[in-house]
């Protein structure tokens, strides 16, 4: 094993109703590549996951966001679901923590109703992006070139569509997160 992103740091910022394999999945692929992972959630104790069509499991919140600091963190990792971006977008502490890593050029990786939290930010005006096809609209009202694509990274931003993405989406997001900043 390769071990990429040993030293790294990553934080996976979450609330109840995630899209289960999108959080597990990449956590598994973070970890197994040397990563320390935090979930991060405006809740504290344990978050709940969605499984397709029904609650999943729980997942245990290491960090609430109110304690969370942007600056201890290498990237950042947006699950999907529908509830859970949804949630996260309505928080303004959510939003500004994620606007930290784009404005500090980390590398964030987001799939599904993931990118629904970026387009709060006001910060994807330009970027190349994908999401699912039912968010496309909001991406591109928000400025970003929507595409339909497996995975698309634009400078350390990677995007996917849905769970059927998550191996492409895996790879690209180890890489990015390898690599680090990304100065335009």
């Amino acid at each position: 094993m390769s071990r990429k992103l040993e030293g790294k740091k990553i934080a996976i910022l979450a609330t109840d109703g995630f899209e289960q394999v999108e959080l597990l999945e990449p956590r598994k692929a973070l970890e197994a590549e040397g990563a320390t992972t935090h979930i991060i959630s405006p809740n504290s104790g344990e978050i709940k996951g969605w499984n397709h069509t029904d609650w999943g499991e729980k997942v245990k919140v290491d960090v609430k966001l109110a304690d969370a600091q942007p600056q201890d963190y290498d990237a950042l990792l947006l699950p999907g679901g529908v509830m859970n971006p949804d949630k996260l977008r309505m928080n303004p502490d959510a939003v500004d923590f994620a606007a930290a890593f784009m404005r500090e050029k980390k590398p964030v990786a987001a799939i599904c109703h993931g990118p629904w939290t970026l387009v709060e930010t006001g910060m994807i005006q330009g970027r190349k992006m994908t999401s699912y096809e039912s968010i496309k609209t909001d991406l591109k009202n928000a400025g970003a070139n929507w595409v339909d694509e497996e995975v698309v990274t634009d400078m350390g931003l990677v995007t996917s569509r849905k769970p059927d993405d998550i191996p492409a989406f895996n790879k690209k997001m180890i890489e990015e997160f390898a690599e680090g900043r990304h100065n335009r």
